[in-house]
């Protein structure tokens, strides 16, 4: 028997695509280049202190996201997508995944004019700072086998 895909796949796929292809630097409170600046000075042991603190309780402390992360919960909010190469993660470049962590996913997505989508992450940018965010995505994109880590490099090196 062939695997069965999620129920809502296609459209949160179809919605996270649309997010990606209109994300804009203009939308995103920090530049690609002041993004890429951060990046530059990111420490991934202590990236992994500060996932293990901030982000764990909802990601999942293996990076493997909520159970029926592509299927909205009752309340319509989706559940946390894992951050390992199962997951969307590695499909953003960094200004992208900057911007979604220091705005929090909802706010980023209607700055996209993505208002359909519930998100529940929050803004991380108040306790976590532009050391600490950058920090957590270095740590993030360690944990990628190496495909995955160059897909994502060379959707960054584009912006």
């Amino acid at each position: 028997m062939p695997p069965t895909r999620p129920r809502n796949c296609l459209p949160a796929a179809v919605m996270l695509s649309s997010a990606l292809a209109l994300a804009a630097p203009a939308a995103a409170q920090t530049p690609a280049d002041e993004v890429a600046d951060w990046m530059k000075r990111a420490d991934i042991a202590r990236g992994e202190k500060i996932y293990a603190q901030s982000c764990a309780a909802c990601h999942g402390v293996n990076l493997e996201g909520q159970e029926n992360w592509q299927t909205p919960n009752a309340d319509g909010v989706y559940p946390a997508p894992p951050h390992d190469k199962n997951g969307h993660t590695w499909h953003h470049p960094d200004q992208v995944l900057f911007a979604i962590t220091e705005m929090g996913g909802g706010p980023y997505l209607a700055a996209q004019g993505v208002t359909d989508f519930k998100s529940g992450m929050p803004a991380f940018l108040e306790p976590l700072g532009k050391q600490g965010i950058a920090d957590v995505l270095a740590y993030i994109q360690s944990t990628w086998p190496e495909r995955e880590r160059a897909i994502q490099a060379s959707r960054t090196n584009q912006q």
